[in-house]
């Protein structure tokens, strides 16, 4: 079991990302990368903000990386909320979609661009439900 946010986590699904041919196919015309954001949740699991980076890019992470901040690094999109919403999304129980039409997720950028690509979302979150995650 790897610690949700702990840099182990990240790599392990980049890792998985990559080689899931799903995804790839679903994410082939994408160009763009995100700052996933986690906020403290009074449910626990974090006491700071958890901030990671990738680099997505036609249906593979070029690159990933933990920063120490939201300020650290201008991204073209940024997916943000809390802990116990991102614990909800990766256990399969809240859609990535419906969190941001019900203000449980917000998302920064070109959300047209984000709308037409919700099957790479759900694949992007099928891949997060592949790992073996600690919550």
């Amino acid at each position: 079991m790897v610690k949700f946010g702990a840099p182990e986590w990240i790599g392990q699904f980049v890792v998985t990302l990559n080689e899931n041919e799903a995804y790839a196919e679903a994410a082939e015309t994408w160009e763009g990368d995100f700052l996933f954001i986690v906020y403290p949740s009074e449910e626990g699991g974090n006491d700071e903000e958890i901030v990671m980076w990738m680099d997505l890019w036609h249906g593979k992470c070029r690159d990933h990386a933990m920063l120490p901040n939201r300020d650290a690094k201008e991204t073209a999109f940024i997916y943000e909320g809390e802990y116990a919403n991102w614990k909800e999304i990766i256990e399969g129980r809240l859609d990535p979609i419906k969190a941001l039409l019900t203000r449980k997720m917000k998302l920064t950028g070109d959300r047209a661009k984000v709308m037409r690509a919700t099957r790479a979302a759900k694949e992007l979150v099928r891949t997060a439900q592949m790992i073996k995650t600690e919550f």
